[in-house]
């Protein structure tokens, strides 16, 4: 899936109030809008390259979109309302292989999601409906290989993932192939919670 807009360079000098992060583009400091209400924990080392996109919106307050991160010499997509989209374009394209001796691990969640919880027991009730549920993990962090979900931070989370797993709920993980011009479904992860 490709970006609307080149992507625009910058340097990360601090987010705040959730929604807001002071970027550093050539000479001047621009307020970007934060797309991403989670802790982002590991992500926010002020300094670190970051993408933003622009906005012509007469009617947006912030002119730019934090986009991506750079963290540890990987591309992380941040802004979460991406992920239906790249889930969508990765179905279309038949990305996904389903639907048609790297240590690389991420994990989810990064704090404690009841909503999280609450969608697991909205599929195993779809189960017990007749329906076949799937549950897409999109990772957008590039390089990747493993998937598993954090319990060390989300206990109730993780318990609900393994009744959810008993019910007959599917569990897929795929990674994202992330540029300053796209970022799109690239690769199926290894789920390693037992």
């Amino acid at each position: 899936m490709e970006f609307t807009k080149s992507l625009v360079k910058g340097k990360l000098i601090k987010r705040y109030k959730r929604f807001f992060a002071d970027i550093k583009l050539n000479k001047e400091v621009v307020i970007a809008h934060c797309p991403n209400t989670g802790s982002m924990m590991g992500l926010l080392n002020e300094g670190s390259e970051v993408y933003l996109i622009k906005n012509d919106d007469p009617k947006r307050k912030l002119k730019y979109g934090l986009e991506i991160i750079k963290s540890r010499n990987n591309l992380v997509g941040v802004n979460t309302h991406m992920a239906n989209k790249i889930a969508h374009h990765g179905l279309k394209n038949n990305l996904i292989k389903e639907l048609k001796n790297n240590k690389n691990i991420v994990e989810f969640p990064d704090a404690i999601t009841s909503r999280g919880s609450k969608h697991l027991l909205t599929l195993i009730d779809a189960i017990k409906q007749g329906y076949k549920s799937y549950l897409l993990f999109l990772v957008q962090i590039e390089n990747m290989e493993y998937f598993r979900i954090a319990k060390d931070i989300d206990s109730e989370y993780y318990n609900n993932y393994l009744i959810a797993k008993k019910a007959g709920v599917n569990f897929l993980a795929y990674r994202c192939k992330i540029n300053s011009k796209e970022i799109f479904i690239d690769k199926k992860l290894k789920i390693i919670n037992e």
